[in-house]
């Protein structure tokens, strides 16, 4: 059997999905009845914000040809996804948005594509709007992927022109899978059946799999019976066996999700595991609403299967009570799983402001790592915070208002470059600023033109406080947040200041305060919510009146002594703001 295993690759929203639409269309995988915009993107969330979050596979069939592809997402949070997909390849499909042009995940996914030894195929896509300076941005593609300008395909994903070209050239110049003798998959994603047990996608090196036949997982040593196989059509198509050089899924029967690792092998010896990323970004979550710490921990469990880079560890807070505390990729892929996990598991969830890791070295010179920011030390001999690497690709035009950033944000060691038509910027900037809304202000001063991509670069020394929001006396769990010093009563204020607009008023004055090492640094007030207690009265003794507002004064004071002050999520989403 003639099989070609395939990516798409490209920055976000430069048409992959819809590539793939049209790919399923002429190959006529999906009948054109049933076919709709973004076919593989079956999450609601994916529709939604018209973007791809988990990789998806599907086996098409095209002039006697098995055309194994994945599609995959171009957002950097999700550079994961593409990294495991890469593994189960040979050959990538680069697309470029002719109308934007070559941008910074362009380069971070050609780069990974590269490492893992594919074969690459460059395609320019909306040729159809024909964009002034098409002609020139195909010789920049072309000498990026070291190729002749002609070999570039001009392709349109949204009509359908040159698509079927390209599927040829994908046949003829994409390498055949290589078989190994051994029995041997890897596991490249994987989800939860109630029925079936953990289903394994799979990359099959070498071997036979079929039902009923017993196999082991090498990380855990753990032999199973094989409960079906199957392909992506793209929906579970069962079929009798799966062999070297396809691709498909094994329902393993397993129902304890800790057995079944991304990267592990099924089979007879295991391949060369690939790097998961580290999570960089950590969250603590809690059950909110009268939700069950079990339930999040099963729904945690369960995303954590496809989704590898999910880590979650048992949390406790005095006031708000079991949870987990999550490390996550970025901004987005927080966001996305706190929607997956009220949207596919229904749950209501309270978290902690989003932080990094940073490294204190105690007196003494006991080194730690600090993930949560109320655990940070406010006695330590050294202080150091992560910086990452970012590449900034934009336009000339935007140079000047990309470089002024630095007055906002910790831009350091920024150098300049020409790339093309554009300009590449290098420079470092800590995770802890990243992570804020770094890119929202780029796309906004750059009129959405400018893009970038990131990497963990090293722990840079730093003066930094760990900054405690108290309201009305206490100190607000999952608010606590670690500051660079000259920064610390500039953040305290702008803190303060949104809560005391963001904050819902109560029935009493809520003090808002900004606490660092003990000291005061900002104070802003809740104004109470007022209630004209006199309006019934209609004349008579002023004591009467001196009564009531007495009264009034003693219950809004009782009342602040037993009420649990909590913070709702959406004052989370805007404090994340700069």
């Amino acid at each position: 059997m003639k099989i070609r295993n395939f990516v798409i690759i490209a920055h976000i929203d430069h048409g992959k999905s819809t590539l793939a639409d049209r790919m399923l269309e002429v190959t006529e995988t999906i009948p054109a009845r049933e076919m709709k915009e973004q076919y593989l993107d079956s999450m609601e969330l994916e529709r939604e914000r018209g973007i791809t979050i988990k990789m998806a596979p599907v086996r098409m069939h095209f002039k006697g040809t098995t055309l194994n592809l994945i599609d995959t997402p171009g957002h950097s949070d999700f550079s994961y996804e593409v990294s495991r997909s890469l593994k189960a390849v040979e050959g990538a499909v680069l697309l470029v948005d002719a109308t934007q042009g070559i941008q910074a995940q362009t380069l971070a996914n050609l780069e990974m594509a590269k490492n893992s030894g594919l074969q690459i195929i460059g395609a320019i896509n909306k040729v159809d709007m024909n964009p002034p300076g098409m002609d020139l941005l195909i010789e920049e593609l072309a000498e990026l992927i070291e190729q002749e300008p002609d070999k570039i395909h001009r392709i349109s994903a949204k009509t359908g022109e040159g698509v079927e070209k390209l599927l040829e050239a994908i046949v003829d110049e994409f390498p055949s899978p290589k078989n190994e003798l051994k029995e041997k998959a890897l596991i490249f994603s994987s989800l939860y059946d109630e029925h079936k047990g953990i289903i394994a996608f799979v990359r099959v090196f070498g071997g036979v799999f079929q039902r009923d036949k017993r196999t082991t997982l090498q990380a855990f040593n753990k032999n199973f019976k094989v409960k079906e196989v199957g392909y992506f059509a793209p929906e579970f198509k069962t079929i009798k066996d799966l062999s070297a050089g396809e691709m498909g899924y094994i329902a393993t029967g397993i129902k304890d999700p800790e057995k079944i690792r991304i990267g592990d092998t099924i089979g007879e010896e295991a391949l060369p595991g690939f790097k998961v990323p580290k999570p960089v970004v950590f969250v603590s979550i809690y059950p909110d609403g009268g939700g069950d710490y079990d339930d999040l921990k099963v729904a945690l469990e369960k995303l954590k299967l496809n989704d590898s880079s999910l880590d979650f560890m048992p949390d406790s807070s005095h006031v708000l009570g079991r949870g987990f505390k999550c490390g996550f990729l970025g901004r987005l892929h927080f966001e996305i799983t706190m929607q997956r996990l009220e949207r596919e598991f229904g749950l209501e969830t309270v978290n902690s402001f989003p932080s990094v890791a940073y490294k204190v070295v105690m007196r003494g010179g006991k080194e730690l790592f600090v993930e949560n920011a109320r655990d940070f030390p406010d006695d330590y001999e050294r202080s150091f915070e992560p910086m990452v690497r970012l590449n900034i690709l934009v336009p000339n035009r935007y140079l000047g208002a990309v470089l002024g950033l630095s007055e906002i944000f910790r831009l350091r060691g920024i150098e300049t470059g020409n790339a093309g038509s554009n300009i590449i910027i290098n420079a470092k900037l800590p995770l802890s600023e990243l992570i804020l809304d770094f890119d929202d202000k780029l796309k906004s001063i750059s009129q959405g033109f400018a893009s970038f991509s990131y990497e963990f670069d090293d722990y840079v020394e730093a003066e930094l406080r760990r900054l405690d929001i108290l309201v009305a006396g206490e100190i607000v769990p999952g608010l606590s947040r670690v500051v660079y010093k000259d920064e610390m009563e500039n953040e305290g204020r702008r803190m303060a200041s949104k809560l005391k607009d963001l904050m819902p008023r109560r029935q009493f004055v809520q003090p808002v305060q900004a606490v660092v090492g003990g000291k005061i640094v900002a104070r802003e007030n809740i104004k109470a919510m007022r209630k004209d207690v006199t309006a019934p009265l209609y004349g008579g003794d002023v004591t009467r009146k001196r009564k009531l507002l007495e009264k009034q004064k003693k219950g809004k004071k009782r009342l602040a002594g037993v009420t649990r002050i909590s913070v709702p999520p959406e004052v989370f989403k805007e404090l994340l703001k700069k």
